[in-house]
């Protein structure tokens, strides 16, 4: 898989995926950003939220539950000096499904 991301001015940058659709991603306001598009740790945070929600989902129908919704939420925090990596994530689903 490879994606790219452009730099288009200031701390604003535009991320194009192998599928074919692109996303803006921009910096805060205090390096100069914008504030026209998440950031790209939220990014990776979304991302990853996702990811596990489309694996829950079909696993869950593979196994013929009758999943009327799905909601991820996350929780991260971050490390305080650079890289401010994720340090760690929670995960929190919940599931809708219907009663027998």
């Amino acid at each position: 898989m490879k994606t790219r991301v452009t730099w288009l001015e200031d701390m604003t940058y535009v991320a194009q995926s192998p599928s074919g659709h692109a996303v803006v991603m921009d910096g805060p306001l205090e390096l100069g950003g914008h504030n026209l598009g998440p950031r790209p740790m939220e990014m990776l945070l979304m991302g990853m939220g996702g990811c596990t929600a489309i694996d829950v989902v079909d696993i869950l129908r593979k196994s013929r539950q009758d999943l009327r919704g799905c909601e991820v939420q996350l929780k991260a925090q971050r490390a305080d000096n650079d890289p401010k990596v994720f340090t760690t994530i929670q995960v929190h689903f919940i599931l809708t499904v219907a009663r027998t």
